[in-house]
């Protein structure tokens, strides 16, 4: 067997501006080793760095679980494009394509991998070629899907055939395909999760493997982005099935500012995303930007665990008195610069609950409710969940949802598929230096500009702004 750790050295490329012309930059020499072996393809798959980390923030910027001060909002630290984000300006578009192109160099190993997999599957045991093939396709999908949350319009039958993302199923990097549509991504991305279900092995022995678990996990969170409830349903209960296992609050460290072992039992499959110097930098003292919104802090009840472990109020000069900061990071490290945005149980109880009240199914979604719930609350204290109607629980679902999965990436993408219903309708207000910026439901700024390197050299079409 060649060299593999030479060979993952070698290909761990680095998009650049004139690769973006040509999906990827190759660094080859003579020394280069090649992937012969499952062993070399699951090296390649278990690429830490590669697979789980460096995953899109650029839409959760955008969002409003948290907010800024003007000292916070002036610091010369944040970027001028997170700003200009923060405030939805018209024209603000990343100056670097760092967050496509992580993604792309994310696709661009599970074509490889793919690719070498049809080669050697004849003289391999087929259940290992098929979970390492699932593998592959899961994490293709994976990290085309928050890409489709900034840079497209949201599913829905007025989009379907409106400008997608380039869809790469080659590692040829003169393959460049164009940017299809709207539809055509999503078909994609679902594809690719369907195929990895029925390949994965149920469960995996460390959380940032992909399983099957994992793939009908994200089915679930893909179809409820495509406000497809009945399949998001279907696939969270199947999800469920394998693994439903809760935290109980009540057995954390309430006091501590890092709460959550990392790889805890409620992940199924684990990613983060780097927030260092962005302003969603949170829960570590004086270099805190963000802030979390006061909207959610009063919506947690009094023996509701969540306001002692999701946040801390911020007690300390020079932090504004009466504010708090997030410390709920499923990541771990108190230190860490990432912001767990992984797939986890309690997101698949939240998924069903809704797809059920949305069915008319009330009864469901309040039992679903209260397996999640009681689990957060004090001993003894829970009151448990009661809705009037199937109307009633949707939209205490939809609250429990923002305090539940505060700061995990995925507040950009409910207000996209929200902001479609008029009940749930919102329009985002900041106020920094005095002047006050908004952002109503369906405006086009819900749809990023693409980063000017990739418009430049790889020639897509821009959006319209």
């Amino acid at each position: 067997m060649k060299n593999n750790i030479r060979y993952i050295l070698a290909f761990m490329c680095v998009l650049t501006v004139s690769a973006c012309q040509k999906y990827v930059d190759i660094k080859k020499s003579g020394s280069q080793s090649f992937i012969e072996t499952t062993k070399d393809v699951q090296l390649i798959l278990d690429n830490y760095d590669l697979f789980n980390m460096d995953y899109p923030l650029d839409g959760e910027i955008s969002a409003d679980d948290y907010y800024m001060d003007d000292n916070r909002y002036n610091s010369d630290v944040i970027l001028a494009e997170d700003k200009a984000l923060y405030i939805w300006q018209a024209t603000a578009i990343r100056a670097a394509s760092t967050q496509w192109v992580a993604a792309y160099n994310k696709i661009y190993h599970c074509n490889l991998v793919l690719e070498t997999l049809d080669k050697i599957q004849a003289s391999n045991d087929p259940l290992v070629i098929n979970n390492l093939r699932g593998s592959a396709l899961f994490l293709r999908a994976y990290a085309l899907w928050p890409l489709a949350q900034a840079y497209i319009k949201p599913y829905g039958t007025a989009t379907l055939q409106e400008p997608g993302l380039p869809i790469h199923t080659k590692s040829d990097i003169n393959d460049i395909p164009g940017r299809g549509t709207v539809k055509e991504t999503y078909d994609a991305i679902i594809k690719d999760l369907t195929e990895a279900a029925g390949l994965l092995n149920a469960t995996s022995s460390l959380s940032s493997r992909p399983n099957k678990a994992a793939a009908y996990a994200m089915l679930a969170r893909v179809y409820l982005s495509m406000e497809d409830y009945s399949n998001a349903l279907a696939s969270a209960d199947a999800a469920l099935k394998i693994k439903s296992s809760l935290i109980n609050f009540n057995t954390l460290n309430l006091g501590s500012y890092n709460p959550f072992p990392r790889f805890n039992q409620e992940v199924i499959f684990h990613s983060v995303i780097d927030f260092h110097n962005s302003v969603l930098e949170v829960g570590y003292g004086d270099e805190d930007k963000a802030l979390i919104a006061p909207a959610i802090i009063n919506a947690y009840a009094e023996n509701d665990l969540r306001k002692q472990v999701y946040v801390k109020e911020n007690l300390d000069v020079p932090e504004p008195s009466g504010t708090y900061r997030f410390v709920g990071n499923y990541e771990g490290a108190v230190a860490s610069t990432a912001l767990f945005n992984g797939l986890a149980v309690d997101e698949l109880y939240l998924i069903r609950a809704e797809c059920n009240a949305r069915a008319n199914q009330t009864a469901a979604a309040i039992s679903d409710m209260n397996k999640l719930l009681v689990t957060r609350w004090a001993d003894g204290t829970y009151p448990g969940f009661a809705a009037s109607s199937a109307e009633d629980a949707l939209a205490k679902i939809l609250l429990e949802r923002r305090k539940e999965l505060l700061m995990r990436g995925l507040r950009w993408t409910d207000l996209r598929r929200l902001n479609k219903d008029n009940r749930f309708a919102k329009t985002l207000t900041r106020t920094i230096n005095g002047n006050v910026y908004t952002l109503p439901a369906n405006d086009p700024r819900y749809t990023l500009l693409i980063p000017q390197e990739v418009i430049t050299n790889s020639k897509l079409p821009q959006n319209i702004r």
